[in-house]
């Protein structure tokens, strides 16, 4: 499925992180000490630091929409577009192209900005689509409960398994839940940022589209009705 919105979003996310200091390939900031330094310096530009957020800059406004596109590092950059790929194209397909993007910046910025007011008075920075991505999930979930989705789990040996998409995506939901209630002091993993993105995500799906899935749901029932006529 082409999916053009997906794979530009893909491919941003690798530019900006190819291009600058984190990925350590852009020779421009140096190495060791001086690479370190940059590295700290483009993450505090670029990414959200929620005790400046709340201070009334409006350069600390744009960053919750910034730091969509900025990752910490190869991990944190390859798992976020795994799940962007896998999930994203059906996404899209189902919303359209614009509304798409749209609904992905809003998103995030709102996940973001929701972890930023539970941490307030933090100085650390946060980064990464993460917060878009958990919206893109939970307005799959809503979109298409009965899809199949492959998984790998480490405790069954990296198989290659497929399941129902609400039992892949309930269970990584319940996973993040749980974590963001462990570790409530904040930056390190933004596990209440995903929360907040795949509860909002679900939100807007079930507001956008519930009229159109009961309206199929009547059309269906009309059909099966004329069918069983006499």
């Amino acid at each position: 499925m082409f999916s053009r919105m997906t794979n530009v979003l893909i491919g941003l996310c690798c530019a900006v992180f190819v291009l600058g200091p984190a990925s350590g390939l852009n020779r421009i900031y140096g190495t060791g000490g001086a690479l370190l330094k940059a590295q700290t310096a483009y993450f505090e530009r670029w990414g959200v630091i929620p005790l400046d957020l709340w201070s009334g800059s409006l350069r600390a406004l744009i960053t919750p929409l910034t730091a969509l596109f900025v990752h910490a590092s190869w991990l944190h950059l390859l798992g976020n577009v795994l799940f962007l790929y896998v999930f994203g194209a059906m996404a899209e397909a189902r919303m359209g192209r614009l509304p798409f993007t749209a609904f992905y910046l809003i998103i995030g910025y709102l996940a973001l900005l929701g972890y930023a007011a539970a941490h307030a008075d933090s100085g650390q920075t946060l980064v990464g689509a993460s917060g878009s991505i958990s919206g893109v999930l939970g307005a799959f979930l809503y979109l298409f409960p009965t899809a199949r989705v492959t998984s790998l789990f480490p405790f069954l040996f990296f198989l290659p398994l497929r399941f129902p998409a609400w039992l892949v995506l309930l269970f990584w939901f319940v996973l993040q839940w749980q974590a963001a209630q462990d570790d409530p002091r904040g930056p390190g993993v933004a596990y209440l940022a995903h929360v907040i993105g795949f509860a909002l995500g679900f939100l807007y799906a079930w507001a956008r589209y519930r009229r159109d899935s009961v309206g199929a749901t009547r059309a269906n029932d009309r059909a099966t009705e004329e069918e069983s006529q006499p």
